[in-house]
């Protein structure tokens, strides 16, 4: 059977994603449709952790999302729990503002 093009567009591309997929060693064939899932669930992701971050910023009367507003959304939200080792490395505001 002929398999249609999905009609869902996602923002970042699906030969990367597939790439990056295959790129595990436990992964072996990707379907066609998968890596065009993948894709949109990064763009949903992505979409609630700016929004959350720009929520932020209004608050601080800032026009700029920072990568302290990124580390304070992952630290005070228990959804983004799984990327407080990476926002680890990032400064608090504090020691940033003396730099």
């Amino acid at each position: 059977p002929v398999i249609e093009p999905s009609p869902v567009k996602t923002k970042f591309p699906t030969a990367r994603i597939k790439r990056i997929m295959q790129a595990d060693e436990e992964v072996g064939k990707v379907a066609q449709q998968t890596p065009i899932a993948v894709g949109k669930a990064l763009e949903l992701f992505m979409v609630a952790l700016v929004t959350k971050s720009a929520d932020v910023a209004r608050e601080k009367n800032s026009k700029r999302v920072s990568a302290q507003m990124l580390k304070q959304v992952v630290e005070t939200d228990e959804q983004w729990d799984f990327l407080r080792e990476i926002v680890s490395r990032v400064e608090n505001e504090e020691k940033a503002a003396k730099s």
